[in-house]
């Protein structure tokens, strides 16, 4: 028997430190899509190239510390592109967005393939016409290397100001030596002859411009200067060496070649993120020696010594034309980024999911010990331990939140990936939409996010392609030519509500209702709402697209979506005003693990209603209890409150208590009573799901475990809140029939 290994196999057996790179890689690449889609509209904005330049270099970076030699070549080359960007060398337009976008998605594409799995052929050949695509904005023909040689990166030219450097690529020195090294027994030819140890001396030029009048001439002095051009791979530490008998005597400056500028940057870039100052970057990096840099903080120090306004050491050291302006800038983003990395890394700890699931699952325990024993010390009337029961049911509810908040995460990064779906669909449909998005600061459990992407995304697709017209057809309708698609979230009763809504033309409820009675999902006799008539687009098979596309139109989709989010607890709905738009409401449970509830008996049963969507209790009046057999509501202080009798819902066996109880609940703006034998108080739940059995039982959403160790089911409000809404509107209808029929047998009579 054989056994595949598949990515995910691949993760697990990484390295911690790898796991890390591929975790923020991913966060960077959303980074960076955002920044690009957000340039579409803010072209100026100086702070989004930065953030996406950053995003890049970062990703880079840390991809050479592993040897990823694949994300490094490409993303250098993507860099190259947004350094000229953020130069001012390249213009920001719609064309240069779109060829960046596909590169991001690339490099995504090049994060999967982690060690032990190669590149494959197809990957690699779209990366290479992705930078046959970025060519020309470097100003490089889009033929300018052979295929195979895409994935090599391409040198980065980087002008020299302060500083200097030479414009070749040999290394320049411009020696000054003393006017005493003679009379301390040093040949000044000797040092240059012996350049040619480490190269090829390319040219001399003596300069004597410091040369006296004759009468004035010690033959003794030295008054001569030299411009050297060297050839060589020695490193400045190297050349500066052969100086270091005259170095106290002498002033020595030496330049690299053009192309060591960018070796130098890159050097710069890839250093690991330690605590170091702006010197021992620029010492680490081999662009500054460390007599070099011992120079400049000696003349900073004597600033400060002479109480003279004190220059930064960067700033010293391009004047004293020891280091180029670029490299000091660059050493100084790094210093930024170490700070920025270890700031944040001090206000976040990475934590497992499967760890955080594990406490969640702990404190559940806890929950249901902490019940057990409050119970038996009411049982055994134990004053003194009720009392510290209570005080440890209290800590134990505050560990219960604080576990949960873990948990939390803002739904504002979901919601931002849609972005870039908004932006491609737009332009596959040849239409202008633009996404509005509110409350992405609203907050749900991580494992609700991560189940709720996908029905989202459908949704979105959805509206885009049948709900917001084309540019013609809204201008004719009096609208504006780009559409508007929102995404919305807040908070209700305990509940996380999302709205996807469109400003489109509206659903047509003729057609669909027509749909609907072809299909035979409903029948041509029945009375149905505007509401209702809408949500039908949520039964399986349904559609009233005339063509398929690659979007939409199959009938396959909307059920699915209803199905995925009922197996999260929620619910889903939808509002449509015609020539307006739709609006489709998602509700979900905050959280999928614990919950406040109330505890409510039913004959020998218990039953937990959510508490967050519990409003008040009522004892039914005599006159109540008489009336329910006859109506399907009842009167709480002038307001018709229609009921479900938990007793005859859930065929409880024997006769309902003599005082029955009403729990008032309340969900997306409707409410209903739900009838009960005995009022039993507040209790932390546990949920734990129910069997596959059990999953088509009405009325109930799942089970705990109270302290006595018996099971208890969770009430589903909602669809409880609807049946009692359904009962009470069809008893309406046969009233309204019987008395229609009562006034016709009246007039015959």
């Amino acid at each position: 028997m054989s056994f595949e290994i598949t990515k995910k196999d691949k993760l697990m057996n990484m390295d911690q430190a790898l796991q890390t790179f591929v975790a923020e890689a991913g966060e960077l690449l959303v980074d960076m899509e955002d920044a690009l889609l957000r340039l579409e509209t803010e072209p100026d904005n100086e702070e989004l190239v930065h953030a996406m330049f950053r995003a890049a270099h970062t990703i880079k970076g840390s991809a050479g510390l592993f040897g990823l030699d694949a994300i490094v070549s490409f993303t250098h080359v993507v860099e190259n592109v947004l350094d000229k960007v953020r130069n001012g060398e390249i213009a920001i337009t719609g064309d240069l967005i779109a060829a960046l976008l596909p590169c991001r998605d690339h490099i995504e594409d090049l994060v999967g393939f982690i060690p032990g799995m190669a590149v494959d052929g197809d990957t690699r050949a779209q990366g290479e016409q992705l930078l046959t695509n970025l060519r020309p904005f470097l100003g490089q023909s889009a033929q300018a290397e052979p295929a195979a040689k895409v994935l090599v990166p391409h040198e980065t030219r980087v002008e020299s100001s302060g500083g200097g450097a030479v414009e070749t690529d040999n290394w320049h020195l411009s020696l000054r030596f003393g006017h005493d090294v003679l009379k301390n027994g040093m040949d000044p030819l000797s040092f240059i002859r012996y350049l040619d140890t480490l190269g090829e001396v390319v040219s001399i030029t003596t300069l004597a411009d410091a040369m006296p009048d004759a009468d004035e001439m010690d033959p003794e002095s030295c008054y001569l200067g030299f411009e050297i051009d060297l050839k060589s791979n020695a490193d400045k530490a190297a050349i500066e060496s052969v100086f270091e008998f005259v170095r106290e005597d002498s002033t020595i400056h030496i330049l690299p070649p053009r192309s060591m500028i960018s070796k130098y940057i890159e050097l710069i870039q890839s250093l690991p993120e330690d605590d170091k100052r702006l010197g021992e970057i620029l010492v680490a990096s081999g662009a500054l020696t460390r007599h070099e840099l011992d120079e400049g903080l000696a003349e900073q120090a004597e600033q400060a010594k002479a109480e003279q306004p004190g220059k930064p050491l960067g700033q010293i050291l391009v004047e004293q034309h020891s280091v180029q302006k670029e490299i000091v800038e660059t050493a100084l983003d790094k210093q930024k980024q170490v700070k920025e990395h270890r700031a944040a890394e001090s206000s976040l700890v990475r934590v497992q999911a499967d760890k955080l699931d594990e406490l969640i699952n702990l404190v559940g325990e806890l929950v249901i010990a902490g019940a057990g024993a409050t119970l038996l010390a009411q049982r055994n009337g134990d004053g003194a331990l009720i009392e510290a029961n209570s005080l440890v049911s209290r800590l134990v509810e505050e560990i219960r939140d604080g576990a949960l908040r873990l948990r939390m995460v803002q739904i504002g990064e979901t919601f931002s990936r849609f972005q870039r779906v908004v932006r491609d669909v737009s332009k596959e449909l040849g239409k202008d939409i633009e996404l509005v998005v509110t409350g992405a600061e609203t907050e749900l459990d991580k494992s609700v996010v991560e189940k709720i992407g996908d029905p989202l995304t459908h949704l979105v697709r959805n509206s885009m392609d049948h709900g917001i017209e084309s540019a013609e057809r809204r201008q004719a309708a009096g609208k504006p030519a780009k559409g508007k698609l929102k995404l919305n979230a807040y908070h209700d009763s305990g509940s996380i509500v999302i709205e996807v809504g469109d400003d489109g033309g509206g659903l047509n409820r003729d057609r669909i209702l027509k749909k609907a009675i072809e299909r035979g999902i409903v029948s041509p006799t029945q009375s149905l709402s505007d509401h209702e008539i809408y949500n039908l687009i949520f039964e399986a098979g349904f559609s009233t697209a005339d063509q398929v596309s690659n979007l939409s139109g199959r009938g396959v989709g909307m059920d699915v979506v209803r199905r995925n989010i009922q197996a999260l607890r929620g619910t889903v709905e939808l509002d449509s005003t015609p020539g307006e738009g739709t609006t489709v409401r998602i509700r979900l449970p905050l959280t999928l693990a614990i919950i406040d509830g109330f505890l409510v008996g039913v004959g020998d049963s218990a039953y937990v209603v959510p508490l967050d969507m519990v409003l008040e209790c009522v004892e039914l009046s005599d006159a109540d209890r008489q009336a329910l057999a006859h109506r399907a509501y009842v009167n709480l202080r002038g307001e018709v409150l229609p009921f479900v009798r938990l007793h005859d819902h859930f065929e409880v066996a024997g006769k309902g208590s003599r005082r029955e109880n009403i729990v008032v609940v309340h969900y997306a703006g409707h409410k209903a009573g739900l009838v009960v034998d005995q009022l039993m108080g507040e209790f932390q739940t546990v949920i734990k799901p129910l069997g596959k059995m059990f999953s088509r039982v009405k009325g109930v959403s799942g089970s705990t475990i109270l302290g006595t160790g018996e099971v208890a089911l969770i009430l589903d409000v909602p669809s409880l809140v609807q049946q009692a809404a359904a009962r009470e509107a069809g008893l309406n209808e046969l009233a309204g029939r019987t008395r229609s029929a009562d006034r016709a047998t009246a007039s015959v009579q």
